[in-house]
């Protein structure tokens, strides 16, 4: 632990456009030895059968192999970071990161369309803002481009049309790799190194860092003047600025996006100035991928085999997704931003059975909170004035289960009655659709069922980030009296 406190973490937050790339470079070695001596201390005290053992042993042991648990997180996270983030920032090379700016909106399964889109330059620690644009810039691939067939027989070919919807898979890397291809083939300038997602959730958690920012662009300036939108920003009143009031004072999209941008550059210009106390600024990173709120992948396969076993990868499959992992994703029917009016409760549910397998349910309650009259009280740009087959008030939703590899998918219901079911598989993970349509003030309860689930580990369930917290929508896990009781 010695290396770990040793960390100058004032040195690893930007100031003036740069970090300092030395303390982490430095550290790296010394972390990563902290990080493997405490995973093995834990492995070795986890691996104790405690049962036999007095309480006066077995309290201490338990407290003893929590702490040991909690910090190998910590050291494991940090040793990453140390290893990777040298060369991500340009200690090798000027790099260049395609920023997805996703808006909870219009959900999709990773947490919103990308409407507002950004490149940063990384050289030497040296960051900077070197381009910002909008998804209506990036026209239509047709043909689409290629994507992974298991994938586009889920979410349809649209994966490879528009850059609003690469991330209606779950699978962030996926999405960023079709990303990159889809921006660096509209734009003549440099490859794109890596991809990173946010939603205005991570700007409200920097925001909370470095306090308000004012919008200093002329044009904007200009633009709001005409309206009631704050010409400052902070932490209470970003995310409900830019998912709802934004459309009900300006009525043009691309003037939306020219604001939603003008929003993200500045957060971005406090953030790489050192605006706020470092350790606010780290806290709110962390924050942000604790969310699921942050993404990042690299096009560096060295770098993203780090990133692959963080939640940062925010991967569908793979390294970081084993063991009894469950999935439940959302993806927006309605072609428009009611999603910011839907409230959700999602919850796992064991049900063990005698043949020595568990089956589990995914269970989601869902209500449309909007108005009674949103169909002529919310703009039209909101509600999307049916253009794609939904009255103007009313919220689809798609709602897309994944189970744990070579499990199986059962069935589904939506208010107790049995429904149709799409079923799919995803790199041996099955994956069952379903769909909703609630008007305002209804609500729905989906369960999708799952069976023959052969892992024994604790159960995890991922679920889509949207404008609520994980603590709000996502409830405890539930188990049947005959798991408790070892049946």
């Amino acid at each position: 632990m010695e290396t770990f406190n040793s960390l100058n973490w004032d040195a690893l937050t930007p100031s003036d456009g740069r970090i300092e790339l030395g303390p982490l470079q430095e550290a790296s070695p010394g972390l990563t030895t902290a990080a493997n001596t405490v995973q093995l201390s834990y492995a070795r005290l986890a691996a104790i059968d405690s049962t036999p053992l007095l309480p006066e042993v077995s309290l201490p042991l338990g407290e003893v192999k929590a702490g040991l648990s909690e910090a190998s997180v910590a050291l494991n996270s940090v040793s990453s970071a140390a290893e990777v983030l040298p060369s991500m920032l340009g200690a090798n090379g000027p790099r260049n990161y395609l920023i997805l700016i996703q808006n909870s909106a219009e959900v999709r399964a990773t947490g919103g369309i990308s409407g507002a889109l950004a490149v940063i330059r990384a050289d030497d620690g040296v960051i900077e803002l070197a381009a910002q644009g909008s998804a209506g810039d990036i026209d239509a691939f047709r043909p689409p481009l290629t994507v992974d067939p298991e994938q586009e027989r889920i979410y349809t070919e649209r994966l490879g049309i528009y850059v609003q919807d690469v991330n209606l898979t779950p699978d962030f890397p996926t999405a960023a790799m079709t990303a990159k291809a889809m921006w660096e083939a509209r734009n003549m300038g440099p490859t794109i190194d890596g991809v990173v997602a946010i939603d205005p959730v991570v700007l409200a958690n920097i925001l909370n860092a470095t306090g308000p920012v004012e919008l200093e662009d002329p044009l904007v300036q200009e633009l709001i003047s005409q309206t009631d939108l704050p010409a400052a920003l902070a932490t209470d009143n970003v995310v409900e600025t830019l998912l709802s009031n934004v459309y009900s004072e300006i009525e043009e999209p691309s003037l939306q996006d020219d604001y939603f941008a003008a929003v993200a550059g500045e957060v971005f210009s406090a953030l790489a100035s050192g605006q706020g106390e470092s350790d606010q600024l780290i806290q709110s990173i962390v924050a942000s991928s604790e969310q699921n709120r942050l993404y990042v992948w690299s096009n560096h396969s060295d770098e993203q085999d780090v990133i692959g076993l963080t939640a940062l990868a925010g991967a569908a499959t793979g390294a970081s997704v084993g063991g009894a992992s469950f999935g439940l994703y959302f993806n927006d029917g309605t072609g428009a931003k009611m999603d910011y009016y839907v409230r959700r409760t999602a919850q796992l549910i064991q049900t063990c059975q005698v043949d020595g397998y568990s089956q589990f349910t995914l269970k989601e309650t869902l209500t449309n909170t909007a108005p009674d009259d949103a169909a002529v009280s919310l703009p039209r740009y909101v509600t999307g004035g049916g253009v794609f087959g939904v009255e103007p008030g009313r919220i689809k939703t798609n709602h897309i289960a994944y189970g744990p590899a070579q499990s199986l998918l059962l069935s589904a219901r939506i208010n107790g009655e049995e429904v149709p079911l799409g079923s799919f598989v995803h790199a041996s993970r099955p994956v069952g659709v379903v769909t909703t349509e609630l008007g305002p003030g209804e609500s729905a309860t989906v369960e999708i069922d799952f069976s023959k689930v052969v892992q024994e580990s604790e159960p995890h369930l991922a679920v889509t980030p949207t404008i609520q917290s994980a603590e709000e929508m996502v409830l405890p896990m539930q188990r049947d009296v005959s798991c408790r009781s070892g049946g």
